[in-house]
């Protein structure tokens, strides 16, 4: 008998019955962008490092398109920034009538922190000098957007009446028009690798404008993007286009699942993005700003799953 040949048999048939046993899971997810590299960065270590769980992503059109399928437990995991989550959880913004009460929150992950870039020789230093400027609207690829820039003009007590109007798409669709003269202004994430291609594209560089810094200014920024926050950067090598300490606006993105996964599962993810920090900070930029600290379970005004609740008061979190 051939022990040799019987023992490599043995061994694949043991690993093929623990693929198999596997459960597959899927999470939500846009074909490209942040939402896209977040997405497979979160998806390899759950399947890595969690037992008998892999994990896939399922691409959709947007994150509205999929926050309906996860609250339906159709799907069994998405991500999205907590704006958006809390207007899906109310029933209100991009979510209006509907509310999406099976939603529950898994962890706590990076911020983003975003605020207006112009040209340095525009002469524009402040919301308020948007007035009568050419900004990006309708934004059918991204409509968050949409509530971003009538957050921003809102905290300077200006709206849509205020601008001139220019169609776009999406968002790197708005970044491109900038940087091409057809708006005066776009958003963008501090330190990000567009800010850098306006600053070498648009004669004279670009600059970071800040909102205004007081309580009333981020309440009307709330009426469109709620639970956000404001954000002091201060300029530093590297951070192109932030000239002067700049108030930004500030949001968690999240990992979420709905209430009828099983503990189990809802654990098993919680754990995987409590104890592999290094593998998913790995997976780019976008996850500087991540901690496996108490950040992961911070408290966002929304249930987390009782099973992620569960690993985090064992793991001495909560």
């Amino acid at each position: 008998m051939n022990y040799a040949k019987l023992a490599l048999s043995a061994f694949a048939s043991v690993a093929f019955a623990a693929t198999a046993s596997a459960q597959t899971v899927g999470i939500g997810s846009t074909k490209a962008g942040a939402v896209s590299q977040i997405t497979a960065t979160i998806s390899k270590a759950v399947s890595e490092h969690a037992p008998g769980v892999q994990m896939r992503k399922q691409t959709m059109g947007g994150t509205q398109q999929y926050i309906p399928v996860v609250n339906a437990g159709e799907l069994e995991f998405g991500i999205s920034n907590i704006p958006q989550y809390d207007m899906a959880r109310n029933g209100t913004g991009l979510s209006k009538g509907t509310k999406h009460e099976n939603l529950r929150l898994i962890a706590t992950i990076m911020k983003f922190t975003v605020s207006p870039v112009v040209g340095l020789k525009s002469g524009i230093t402040k919301v308020a000098d948007l007035k009568g400027k050419r900004m990006a609207v309708g934004f059918k690829g991204a409509p968050l957007f949409v509530n971003i820039h009538n957050g921003a003009l809102a905290t300077a007590n200006l709206t849509p009446a205020d601008i001139k109007p220019v169609p776009q798409v999406g968002l790197v669709q708005h970044w491109r028009a900038f940087m091409a003269g057809k708006i005066d202004f776009a958003i963008a994430a501090a330190g990000s690798g567009f800010v850098k291609q306006m600053n070498a594209k648009i004669d004279g560089g670009v600059r970071h404008i800040s909102f205004p810094k007081d309580e009333a200014a981020l309440k009307r920024m709330h009426k469109w993007f709620p639970k956000s926050e404001w954000s002091v950067v201060n300029p530093r090598k590297g951070l192109t286009g932030v000239v002067e300490p700049t108030n930004f606006v500030t949001y968690d993105f999240l990992l979420w699942t709905h209430k009828g996964i099983s503990d189990d599962m809802a654990y098993k993810v919680a754990k995987v993005m409590h104890t592999q920090e290094k593998q998913l900070k790995e997976g780019g930029p976008l996850w500087r700003s991540f901690s496996s600290d108490k950040r992961l379970i911070k408290d966002q005004g929304h249930p987390y799953h009782p099973g992620a609740v569960k690993y985090y008061k064992e793991a001495g979190l909560m």
